[in-house]
């Protein structure tokens, strides 16, 4: 979980997004410049989707499609900055993000912002020219980032999803010395393959439970997930181990319940991860050749 909040404040350090585009004549058809300009204004509710790293095609999708961005609201700053004030720097346009954008991000999703979850608070800013001119407009929304700072696609409305900082299964996790990296090809050497995902709610359905808690239940319940993900495999004698994740009890106070299950491998003398490369996950059996059917008398 403390990678989770590393690589939400990375994306803060390493990219506030785009400047808003200058607006451009209409046409039949809408032209790249439209779609940005389009993406720029969209209101509260709608996704974007862009190629990285640029996002020269920004533009406004189906949020049940995949996204890189969650508008929540429009933030004017022009109170903090009026006419001819001088346009922040990258480190102030981070705290901007954060202290203008996160209130209107807990309510959009219901009242409660998992400060360790899936989700990060960035904005959309305005262009020198627009800065110049006197836009002083932030598009606020909702992004899912891995410990890089790279940006990772979601599906579905925000606000209709669970907070907590899980992975598909199937998922491999990068090693980078002794740190958890972004996902990665199974192929390649990582430290954890996510194996499935449990929900603690049922075993503590009242106080947040501590962390040796929630281990101790959250490998009981993840050795069930492991054994049908792996196909019943001896992680054992492969010299894999079976790991859980816990929450922060900031992340159960905004409702946080589900956890991912990992195999990794240790490092001779148990002092930290060693690499493993290729999945765990079980081969499906191939289906039964069946004979041909028959007719009565044939």
């Amino acid at each position: 979980m403390a990678g989770a909040l590393a690589g939400s404040m990375l994306l803060l350090i390493s990219s506030m997004l785009f400047s808003w585009p200058v607006a451009t004549g209409g046409g039949v058809a809408p032209t790249p410049e439209e779609q940005r300009e389009a993406a720029f204004e969209a209101p509260t509710g709608s996704c974007l989707a862009w190629t990285p790293p640029d996002g020269q095609d920004i533009r406004v999708v189906d949020c049940a499609a995949s996204h890189l961005f969650e508008v929540t609201s429009t933030v004017d700053i022009t109170a903090d900055y009026p006419e001819n004030a001088p346009a922040p720097d990258v480190a102030a346009w981070q705290e901007i993000a954060v202290a203008k954008c996160t209130p209107g991000a807990t309510t959009y999703l219901g009242g409660t912002l998992d400060p360790f979850g899936r989700y990060s608070v960035n904005a959309l800013k305005p262009n020198d020219t627009q800065w110049a001119e006197g836009d002083r407009k932030l598009r606020c929304g909702l992004q899912s980032v891995a410990p890089s700072g790279a940006l990772q696609p979601t599906t579905g409305p925000a606000a209709k999803q669970d907070q907590s900082n899980i992975h598909e299964p199937g998922t491999c996790l990068a090693l980078d010395g002794q740190k958890i990296g972004d996902p990665i090809d199974c192929a390649q050497p990582h430290a954890f393959e996510i194996v499935g995902n449990v929900d603690l709610a049922e075993a503590f359905p009242a106080e947040y439970p501590n962390v040796d808690q929630q281990t101790e239940k959250a490998l009981e319940l993840c050795t069930a997930v492991a054994t049908t993900y792996t196909g019943g495999a001896d992680l054992a004698a492969k010299k894999l181990t079976l790991y859980s994740d816990t929450l922060k009890e900031e992340s159960w106070a905004a409702g946080s319940r589900q956890v991912d299950c990992k195999v990794g491998a240790k490092l001779p003398g148990g002092g930290g991860l060693a690499p493993i490369t290729n999945s765990v996950r079980a081969t499906p059996a191939p289906a039964e050749t069946q004979p041909p059917a028959t007719t009565p008398g044939g």
